[in-house]
């Protein structure tokens, strides 16, 4: 649905009545959880080795993307602290079941800690990775929304996620495995994870379009941050 002119949607005032806003955020939020827990397995595809949160982290973009498409970065600046949160939550539900005694008969102690106790440096990648890119992605499709005159959809979905990827890639795995490999196998597990992630983005264009078009025609919205505050730690629009 791109219009070259654009419904004066604008300003920190937003429609309160929205009826799939809630779902758009579980989904958000059920995608970057279920990446986070998935993510410690390792898999190799076609001979490009990633973490397996590829199957299902980058729908957290698109549908990051579609927030900040339909209802505008204050939303989905929201929508990005309560994944936050949730995540925080559930790491932190995975480590405390992780140090409750075991019962004398449940042998699958050491599985849980392998599988579900992540090193500390490792989640806070994750965490810090995650703001770094959702943040950058929400940004970088609100501004060229206002530069395209809301037209070209596809400019802006993928372009975002190309930053935002980028982004998230690069300080995950720096942070992440910095020091305990060689700077050229650095530079390769990066840039592997982004070219994955972004090329999930292209090959979804087209179901991206069609949701952006049916929650803009549902929602009677279709926001333009002319007039947004872009910081990530403004609490209101």
């Amino acid at each position: 649905m791109d219009r070259g002119n654009p419904p004066l949607y604008n300003g920190a005032v937003q429609n309160q009545g929205f009826r799939y806003f809630t779902a758009v955020t579980a989904v958000f939020v059920t995608c970057l959880v279920t990446a986070n827990i998935i993510a410690v397995k390792i898999v190799d595809v076609f001979g490009i080795v990633v973490p397996a949160a590829v199957v299902i982290f980058p729908i957290s973009y698109i549908f990051g993307d579609i927030l900040t498409e339909v209802y505008g970065y204050a939303r989905a600046r929201q929508v990005i602290w309560i994944g936050f949160a949730c995540n925080a939550l559930a790491v932190l539900a995975l480590w405390v079941g992780g140090r409750l005694p075991p019962a004398v008969f449940w042998d699958g102690q050491a599985a849980y800690l392998r599988i579900l106790g992540g090193t500390p440096r490792i989640l806070l990648a994750s965490f810090i990775a995650y703001l770094a890119g959702e943040f950058l992605n929400s940004l970088v499709l609100a501004k060229m929304k206002i530069a395209t005159r809301g037209r070209w959809l596809w400019t802006r979905t993928i372009g975002s996620t190309l930053v935002g990827q980028a982004a998230d890639s690069l300080v995950f795995i720096t942070a992440a495995f910095g020091g305990t490999m060689g700077l050229a196998d650095l530079g390769h597990v990066v840039a592997a994870q982004w070219l994955v992630k972004s090329g999930y983005e292209i090959l979804v264009t087209p179901a991206t379009y069609a949701v952006v078009g049916f929650l803009k025609k549902a929602e009677q919205e279709d926001y333009y941050d002319r007039d947004t505050n872009f910081s990530p730690f403004r609490i209101k629009g």
